[in-house]
This record gives structure tokens, sequence and C-alpha cells, in this order.
């Protein structure tokens, strides 16, 4: 989680991982590296630079660059540091708990169901998600912005916020629109933006993140890693990771956690209970649901 506002980092193997990072400019490559680092903190301390090169997707000697970009002789010596800050119930051992009896589909839920393990694990501090919670309720409107792959989680969270928020504003267009919109929003109000930002990260989502912040927003942003592209243009990110073992990505846990910000919102606004009620009359009057 970002760190540049006071927000404590977890304890755990993970939250460990992503303090030793921190501080440090990584390229793209080395991102993903890190990223994979996080996803398997448990394995991560009895992995070769081999198979953490394997596993990321990489190559072995971008493993070991990183590790010197992280100021170790090499990765013999990042490995040697992660096991001394290992916990002492660490699974232990490449491949433990890979699921390689599983077939590649049984693997995929398996992957998601740890990603989900991973941020229940980030939310033991609610801090972070409180104070979100309290600038998406304070912003009048809220923009919520999400492109391409990130599109669907965008819509799906300011379908619901409306019923609870006054004025929800969904970004999910790319294009020279794009910045008038936010614009626009700024105008009327607005400050901060909700971001949903899912690889593969489009261009226009950073460069429009740029341009909100220089506008005055404060920006909100649920990412797949506290390393994504759009980190270096976020007040506060909250990770979740995605799902890499199909050939589409899969976004549990950003939905989820998306859930959750709508939850500590809905705590900070006052007629959100009152809103709710008013719609389920409506609807029963409507007919709109069918029982």
């Amino acid at each position: 989680m970002n760190k540049q506002k006071g927000d404590g980092v977890s304890d755990s193997p993970a939250g460990r991982l992503q303090a030793l990072f921190e501080g440090h400019r990584l390229t793209p490559t080395q991102r993903r590296i890190a990223h994979c680092m996080v996803r398997r903190a448990g394995d991560v301390p009895f992995l070769s630079s081999v198979e953490l090169a394997e596993l990321a997707g990489v190559s072995q000697p971008s493993v070991t660059r990183f590790a010197v970009a992280l100021g170790f002789d090499g990765y013999p010596a990042l490995r040697r540091h992660l096991r001394e800050v290992a916990p002492a119930e660490s699974t232990g051992g490449p491949g433990a708990g890979d699921g390689s009896e599983h077939n590649e589909y049984q693997q995929a839920v398996l992957a998601e169901m740890e990603n989900l393990r991973h941020l229940a694990e980030l939310l033991a501090d609610p801090a972070p998600v409180e104070r979100a919670g309290r600038l998406l309720a304070a912003s009048r409107p809220l923009p919520v912005l999400g492109l391409r792959a990130a599109s669907s989680q965008a819509r799906g969270f300011a379908y619901f916020a409306a019923k609870v928020h006054p004025d929800v504003r969904l970004l999910d267009e790319g294009g020279s629109m794009l910045t008038d919109r936010v614009d626009a929003a700024v105008r009327a109000g607005a400050t901060a933006l909700l971001c949903f930002a899912l690889p593969r990260h489009p261009r226009e989502v950073v460069e429009a993140l740029e341009y909100a912040r220089a506008a005055g927003l404060t920006v909100v942003t649920v990412a797949e890693s506290a390393f994504a592209p759009v980190a270096a243009h976020s007040d506060l990110l909250i990770p979740a990771a995605v799902g890499t073992g199909l050939a589409f990505d899969t976004a549990c846990a950003p939905m989820l956690l998306g859930r959750v910000l709508l939850e500590a919102m809905a705590d900070e606004l006052p007629d959100a209970q009152a809103r709710l009620e008013e719609f389920d009359t409506k609807a029963a009057a409507r007919g709109l649901f069918v029982e």
C-alpha cells in the first residue's frame, strides 16, 4: 500500500516485501518481478533466480539486476536476506502449494483464492480503506475512472455507488473527451477521483491521473500491485492482485476491494441508508425486480 500519506504496511510476508521495495525506482520488468515476489511471498526465500525468473516471466539476468537495484550484491544476497526475515511458518520450498496436482482451471481458481487471502491480510489494517471511504464520500461529484480491462470494475462500482452517493460520474471511455470530463467534474466541485487500473495499463489512464492530480483531485487507486505504473500518480493506492493463469486475467480481488470501498464510503454518508430504503420502496412500487 502506498505509504506516502503515512499509511501502515502490514507485517505479513507480503507487507515486508513491499516495504523492501519502497523507495526504489523500478523498471517495468523489475516491477513485474516485485509483483511476483509479493504474490509468492512464502516461497520466494527458497526459490533460485532461475525459478523466480520463470515465475515472473522474465530472464534470469533481469532477476540479478533487480537484486542489485535493491542494493544487494546479487540475487543470493537478496535471498539470504529474505530467509532471515521470513516467518517461521513459511511454506518453504519451491513448488510448495503450487497446485501441480490440479488441472489448469482448478489452478486458476486456487490462485484467485490466494489473491483473496492476500487481500484479507491487507485489510487487517482498515485505516487506508477507511481513509479512502472518507475521501470518496466527501467528493461531490465523484468521478470513477476505469478503461479497457478495468472498465467493468469502474462501471460496477459506479452502479452501486449511485444508490448512496448523490453524484457519481463514470469515466470509462478514453479519447480527447476524457480530460474534458475531468475538468467538468473539478468545476462542479469534485475533490477526489477513484481509479480502477488493471493490466495491461493504457497510457491514457496514467496521463489522466497525472492530469487529475494537477487539477487538484486526490487520486484513490485500486491496482493489481503497489508497483503498477499508476502508483506514481496516486495519492492512495490499495493493491488487489489479478489472476494470470488463464488466457485473460481474472480480477476477483479488485472487484471485492471495490465493494469494500463502497462499504467504507457508505459508512461516511449519513443518508446512505435512507437512500437505499427509498430505492427499495420505489423499486417495489414499479415491480422492478422479479422475486
